[in-house]
């Protein structure tokens, strides 16, 4: 069986060099636990180290964070559904929105829960995703501050994760003058403009983030340990947090190719016959993970030797060359993920989740 394990003491170290980055640089920053899909066995050893504040974009994942520890911080971090209303208010201390009238509707169902919700307003500056216009958002803050049961604690911003938009340097002075009009216009203190997120830090070594972006959301910098604005290893974090294992369960010198009438494969995908490697054969191995798990490019054999062939929904086929290792049914190839895969086998439910202290 496929098993992830989690690495608590390399997790422990990334987490106290991003703690220490941020303290010295005055910066409050939230954990975006998205990555571990409600695992409880994981989100159990994050809450261990301390955390202040906890983000994420599935309510049932903040509902298992609330009952590991019911005192910590919660953030809904994507705009609120209107049939999650309920559970927002009861689940998320703070909510990210765009729209008054899923605002307005915070606001009821905070009333009859009996608490204020507290909500940051998120800006558009240029990547399309979520996001107040800006010939909008003077008269969105105006509505909003007229609402009960409602505490706008911050003003927000999305960049890079849908067309790649860069939080540079002039980005973040465009969110930091919104909050300071903001705050001239209506009298009001706005404590958080939170405009950093993974992708966000090198520009904290660079000394180029204006002083007034105060909070970050990260996830991936944490459990991976990179670099997201230069697509590198960050240097002193670990980048092996999460290690993937699945074992093989066929392994057969069979032709190179196949043999018979072909069409689309499960992927909807055709393949091209190489007449030059008709007749030639390799060793191959089928290991127990497939499409329904991860899909094969956003993971990496540890031994570089060996490659993938193909998927379906429950297998990948590996290409073992002569088989100079001498791997057999039974063994363990390991892999390395990127974010997207990282995210997507922690996601399965059938995939083992284990931690190793």
């Amino acid at each position: 069986m496929a098993f992830i394990i989690l690495n608590a003491k390399k997790l422990k170290a990334n987490y106290e060099f991003l703690d220490q980055l941020f303290l010295k640089h005055h910066i409050q920053w939230s954990v975006v636990s998205k990555m571990l899909s409600g695992s409880k066995t994981y989100l159990t050893e994050l809450l261990q180290l301390g955390i202040g504040q906890i983000s994420d974009s599935r309510v049932t994942n903040l509902k298992v964070i609330k009952s590991i520890n019911p005192e910590i911080e919660t953030i809904y971090i994507k705009p609120p559904a209107k049939r999650a209303i309920s559970s927002i208010v009861k689940y998320a201390d703070i909510s990210m929105n765009t729209e008054i009238k899923t605002i307005q509707m915070l606001s009821e169902e905070a009333y009859k829960q009996k608490k204020k919700h507290k909500i940051i307003i998120m800006i558009e500056l240029g990547e399309l995703r979520e996001g107040v216009m800006g010939d909008d958002f003077i008269r969105f803050y105006e509505q909003v501050f007229k609402l009960k049961n409602i505490d706008v604690v911050g003003i927000g911003a999305n960049l890079s994760c849908l067309y790649g938009v860069l939080p540079n340097q002039d980005k973040l002075i465009q969110l930091s003058l919104y909050e300071q009009l903001i705050e001239a216009k209506f009298n009001r203190q706005i404590p958080y403009v939170s405009g950093g997120s993974s992708v966000t830090i090198p520009l904290i070594f660079q000394r180029l983030l204006p002083k007034a972006v105060n909070h970050f959301r990260v996830g991936e910098t944490l459990f991976l340990g990179t670099d997201v604005y230069n697509n590198v290893p960050l240097k002193k974090m670990h980048t092996d947090v999460f290690r993937l294992f699945s074992e093989i369960i066929e392994l057969t010198q069979k032709p190179m190719m196949p043999s018979g009438e072909t069409s689309t494969n499960v992927d909807g995908l055709s393949f091209e016959v190489d007449e030059a490697l008709i007749g030639k054969t390799t060793y191959r191995a089928i290991v127990d993970i497939g499409l329904l798990d991860v899909d094969e490019k956003h993971i990496e054999p540890v031994d570089k030797s060996i490659h993938f062939v193909g998927a379906s929904s429950d297998m990948l086929v590996i290409d073992l060359g002569d088989n100079k290792k001498n791997y057999r049914v039974g063994d363990l190839l390991e892999f390395t993920m990127d974010y997207m895969g990282t995210l997507r086998i922690i996601n399965s439910k059938y995939i083992e989740k284990r931690v190793e202290r």
